[in-house]
């Protein structure tokens, strides 16, 4: 699946990058594939997420570097214009594929084919050549670059972001698994693509294990954090901007609200302080920022009235998807970060939360193990009985020497995560999938000729 395309007039350009340690081959301009979600999408709800973030921070600092970048998603509005300059080098090309509304993520496998025709047109209004390499995020976004790298002869690197068959290894009980027709295309996607992308040890693993793919063509690269915009900050500031109690305890989760991510585990872990010891906890709060996702679109209500049968209305606070500077705020203003997944490929919120210098309780699955330095910059948790995670939050509320620890210890741990970093290994990634294709053209030369 990986075979040279006949197309001419793919040429990369040859220059010395700062990280490689002589003359690589790095693309002109990249064409990045996001169907199913638009980097112009406010992360936190629908379908919007960390991947969101991921694209965007990646797609700005290739810009810097000089790589042009063009994005391709799904237009969900009539009104959007064919062309979106998102920053410097940076362009959003919206295709039309489906209705614009009332479309949902499994509905989307379906008009693939509409999507791939709008991305091939696109490409054909230029000479052959204007794309010297395709970016796929998701196994949706990576059936189209399937299809498009056979075209046009360009490498194919992939990011996988989820992968089904460790989503289902891990459902929570009102969660349902991932189809049949996923696991084939996650399938399809890993033959074809030159390289593959992993966010961490843990993922590249799952994808070698569970998927069979070949580990030379697996690169782990972590994603990173916007050191600037998520920095510590004084929290008393915080609080009274975003109007929370000085003196209460502040429990945070941060995400989509479906059964995946399991915020029910915060109230639940909140109604537990409360009844192990109510006067030290009679100030504590609950903020959940975020919007109803996926499976969690059919009980938007869900936590509202579960934090109702719990007894703990007067303290949640329920807050709509924020910007990133706001949700920086938050962070600063929490004490704790909970991140009770079922299933992270990373778990960007708790790199996130950590960069503002609040510790994160976290479970103890997949991505997490990286984001979060266990014992030193937050707790990861086996298993999800919202009483062990009461303990975790107790055993550092009710120790401010210990929490002051894990602060600075979460920052530290946090400025590991740079997304310039990101991105110069991602350059890397991209140079090595284009050398290996030159090489592959070479031989079928000599061999022609």
């Amino acid at each position: 699946m990986r075979g040279i395309a006949a197309r001419p007039g793919v040429v990369a350009r040859l220059q010395r990058h700062r990280h490689c340690g002589g003359p690589r081959l790095i693309p002109r301009r990249i064409a990045t594939l996001s169907v199913h979600t638009s980097p112009l999408h406010q992360p936190g709800t629908g379908d919007a997420g960390g991947m969101n973030v991921y694209v965007v921070e990646v797609s700005k600092r290739l810009a810097a570097l000089g790589i042009e970048v063009e994005i391709f998603t799904r237009a969900t509005a009539g009104d959007l214009p064919p062309v979106v300059e998102m920053a410097p080098g940076v362009k959003v090309r919206h295709i039309t594929a489906g209705p614009y509304e009332g479309l949902s993520k499994e509905d989307l496998p379906g008009q693939l084919c509409a999507f791939t025709s709008g991305v091939l047109r696109a490409e054909a209004m230029h000479k052959p050549g204007y794309y010297d390499l395709i970016h796929s995020h998701y196994w949706l976004s990576g059936q189209v670059g399937w299809l498009a790298t056979e075209r046009w002869g360009v490498p194919l690197v992939h990011s996988m972001h989820t992968l089904a068959r460790v989503k289902n290894a891990a459902l929570a009980a009102s969660d349902t698994p991932e189809p049949q027709n996923r696991l084939i295309g996650e399938d399809q996607v890993v033959d074809a693509a030159d390289r593959l992308i992993a966010n961490t040890e843990q993922e590249a693993d799952q994808l070698v294990r569970l998927y069979g793919a070949d580990p030379s063509r697996v690169a782990v690269v972590n994603p990173g954090v916007d050191l600037e915009t998520f920095q510590p900050g004084d929290q008393a500031i915080a609080r009274a901007r975003l109007g929370l109690p000085q003196h209460a305890q502040v429990l945070l989760f941060a995400g989509r609200i479906q059964p995946l991510k399991a915020p029910d585990i915060l109230l639940r872990l909140a109604a537990d302080l409360q009844r192990r010891d109510p006067e030290r906890y009679r100030d504590l709060v609950v903020v959940i920022v975020g919007g109803p996702s996926g499976t969690g679109l059919a009980e938007p209500h869900h936590l509202t009235r579960l934090a109702r049968q719990l007894g703990i209305s007067d303290r949640t606070r329920f807050v709509k998807p924020v910007g990133q500077a706001e949700l920086a705020e938050w962070y600063r203003a929490a004490d704790l970060a909970l991140v009770p997944s079922f299933s992270e490929s990373f778990g960007l919120v708790a790199v996130e939360a950590q960069a503002c210098g609040t510790p994160v309780i976290a479970a103890k699955v997949g991505g997490l193990v990286t984001a979060v330095n266990d014992g030193e910059s937050g707790i990861l948790v086996p298993g999800h009985d919202p009483a062990d995670y009461a303990s975790a939050c107790a055993w550092l509320l009710n120790d401010p020497g210990r929490l002051e620890h894990m602060r600075l210890g979460a920052r530290k741990h946090a400025t590991e995560f740079g997304w310039g970093a990101t991105a110069d290994r991602i350059v890397g990634v991209y140079s090595d999938a284009l050398a290996e294709r030159w090489a592959s053209r070479r031989r079928v030369s000599s061999i022609v000729g």
